[in-house]
């Protein structure tokens, strides 16, 4: 192949070429160089650039780890970074702090049952009988423990009678729900729920524990079964947390991948300190978060981490410091911004500055916040002198390709009442941990399991876990819970709140 200057370079599009990167690039050969350096070295320029601008893009690319950027610490495998936390060290203690509430096994005043040991002959040695001795007193020790399992078979029988007028037979009415010869109860398949999603144990290891424990076998059929009734049951449950969400101040948002019947589709989250929302969707923007039904209403304020589909919505916004805390970090460490180090160390000022004043009042006045934005202003500015953006190609269509630096400034100063949120509304978190911890057992599952075989199995684990996150965050027992949903009567849950 010869270009424009007349100088042979290597098709990489060529299959007979060996080892081609990735199509449309070129690959020079030292001959070519040299004969282009001889004939037009101004042409080495854009190369030398080009090259460069990919070699640093590959660098960046390897340097990215949990640590620097939204990578989980899953991904870092052999090359795990140094132990850092964006947290500062406090001066507490290690352990249970002053005024902690600790939890001992007490004796129980009423006991289920009370063996006496008789004392007949004396220990001390004498050898002495004591059965005529007047007892002094009572020591008592209690013995917590499982009693032997056993699932209890309830009968139900139905009188049959012959109607004296009709001459037919006619029989009592059995209780609702009992429809066939032999089945489980309500409790059982509560627990067997309470198994699957809350505990997120495999379907063989329920069957084990369900015969080991009770000597009774359940099919795989049978928990995915019990899985489905309880889904159905929590339509009425799912309908009113979203009227809650609605009605609440501040709320979470995130998503997370999951495979899907061998697919890559995505669950979604909604949080507060009191609610859990979760839902199933292929799609990971705005298309999911319509179809939802719930952001399109939503009038509070949402925490989230800059994927662009949220702000499709007219809600207020707050973004996750410790996500660009992170990108501070990369651009500081492998990038040698200095701008970018002082950035992080101004957030992280602001977010102690902010949490001192919560104990004072509920907001800065003008002359509060003044210094604090004249200096987020100065590090924009110092970081926009260190990477102004890149001048465009001549000829070359769409947009031109920005650095990660300058795109972080970009977003920093466009959104700067989204990012600087906590700084005026003390309501407003520093971070979007709210969320991110709604979906760790959701990652814990796709360990387990890998993948949801159906798009209704996710749809169900999403609500279910919905249910029984919320009745955790409001103290309320999830067995009880879960019993209560498959009785038909599911615990509904209070609020608003942040």
């Amino acid at each position: 192949m010869v270009d424009h200057a007349g100088v042979r370079s290597v098709d990489v599009t060529d299959p007979s070429n060996h080892q081609p990167p990735p199509p449309s690039r070129k690959v020079w050969t030292r001959e070519a160089l040299e004969i282009l350096a001889d004939t037009n070295p101004r042409e080495l320029v854009p190369i030398v650039l080009e090259l460069q601008d990919h070699a640093q893009a590959l660098a960046g690319r390897l340097a990215l780890n949990s640590q620097n950027s939204s990578k989980p610490p899953s991904s870092d495998v052999y090359t795990k970074p140094a132990p850092t936390s964006l947290r500062e060290k406090s001066n507490r203690k290690s352990g249970g702090q002053a005024g902690h509430a600790g939890h001992t096994l007490e004796q129980v005043e009423k006991p289920d049952h009370v063996k006496i040991h008789p004392l007949t002959r004396c220990p001390c040695g004498c050898g002495g009988s004591l059965k005529d001795q007047p007892v002094v007193r009572i020591e008592k020790r209690q013995v917590f423990d499982l009693p032997p399992q056993k699932l209890e078979v309830t009968e139900h029988q139905a009188e049959v009678k012959v109607c004296p007028r009709s001459g037919k037979e006619v029989s009592a009415a059995f209780p609702k729900g009992v429809s066939a010869p032999a089945q489980y109860g309500s409790r059982w398949k509560a627990w067997l729920v309470y198994l699957r999603v809350w505990q997120l144990l495999p379907l063989r290891r329920i069957r084990q524990m369900c015969a080991d424990l009770f000597g009774q076998t359940v099919s795989e059929a049978t928990v995915e079964s019990a899985v489905v009734f309880a889904f159905e049951a929590l339509a009425g449950f799912e309908a009113e947390i979203i009227r809650l969400i609605l009605l609440t101040p501040v709320a979470h948002a995130d998503e997370t991948g999951m495979r899907v019947d061998g697919n890559l589709e995505w669950f979604h989250v909604l949080s507060t300190t009191m609610i859990t929302w979760l839902g199933a969707h292929p799609k990971r923007g705005h298309e999911a978060m319509d179809a939802f039904g719930i952001l399109p209403r939503f009038k509070g304020r949402l925490i989230h981490d800059f994927l662009e589909s949220y702000f499709r919505y007219l809600c207020l916004h707050g973004m996750c410091i410790p996500h660009i805390l992170r990108e501070l970090n990369f651009l500081h460490e492998q990038m040698n911004q200095p701008w970018a180090k002082k950035m992080k160390d101004l957030l992280l000022e602001m977010h102690r500055f902010i949490e001192e004043q919560k104990k004072k009042t509920d907001r800065l006045s003008a002359a509060q916040l003044a210094p604090w934005l004249e200096r987020y202003h100065a590090l924009l500015k110092e970081g926009f002198a260190a990477n102004p953006p890149a001048a465009r190609t001549p000829g070359k269509r769409g947009r031109t390709k920005q650095s990660k630096a300058y795109n972080l400034l970009r977003r920093l100063e466009r959104h700067e009442n989204d990012v600087l949120a906590f700084l005026h509304d003390f309501r407003v978190p520093f971070s979007n941990n709210q969320a991110e911890r709604a979906f760790r057992m959701v990652k814990v599952q796709q360990k387990i399991s890998g993948t949801f075989r159906t798009r209704r199995g996710a749809e169900a684990f999403a609500r279910i876990r919905s249910y029984v996150s919320t009745a955790r965050k409001q103290d309320y027992d999830v067995f009880r819970a879960m019993t209560g949903a498959m009785a038909g009567q599911p615990f509904m849950p209070r609020g608003p709140t942040a």
